[in-house]
């Protein structure tokens, strides 16, 4: 019961009423032990798996965004339109495994960053995401 109550206060902080759909889409991201990386589309997948429960492509998406912009989950843009979403929300990056289209967590201590440009004026720097692109070595196959 104790995860239904921060299910329902995470939904309201995200302008969101707690249905039972919604509620749903809670119990997948945020009760495993682990984080993890998923695509909108991965995400229903998941909930008709896992749940057994059929909701729809709107519901799942403006869920998912509207947890994005209070902070719940990360977003990682690999290309113009192709995003991930992070469970885990903390600093760190990411290696993107180009053939297998999976995201692997890098701790941020294993990353230097230097020299990072002043931004232009009136703008200043929100974070940095380092995505390193990896694929399998063809001598490894």
């Amino acid at each position: 019961m104790k995860n239904l109550d921060i299910f329902v206060t995470k939904l309201r902080k995200s302008g969101l009423r707690p249905t039972k759909q919604r509620l749903k889409i809670c119990e997948v991201l945020f009760t495993p032990e682990k984080t993890f990386h998923f695509t909108v589309n991965d995400l229903i997948k998941i909930i008709e798996e896992k749940l057994s429960e059929k909701i729809s492509l709107a519901t799942v998406y403006n869920t998912v965004h509207a947890f994005k912009k209070k902070g719940y989950l990360k977003e990682i843009s690999i290309t113009s339109d192709k995003s991930y979403f992070d469970t885990n929300t903390s600093i760190h990056h990411h290696f993107f495994d180009t053939k297998e289209n999976m995201l692997i967590d890098i701790d941020s201590s294993q990353i230097e960053l230097k020299n990072i440009p002043i931004p232009p004026s009136g703008k200043s720097i929100k974070d940095v995401d380092v995505i390193i692109n990896v694929e399998n070595d063809s001598h490894s196959l």
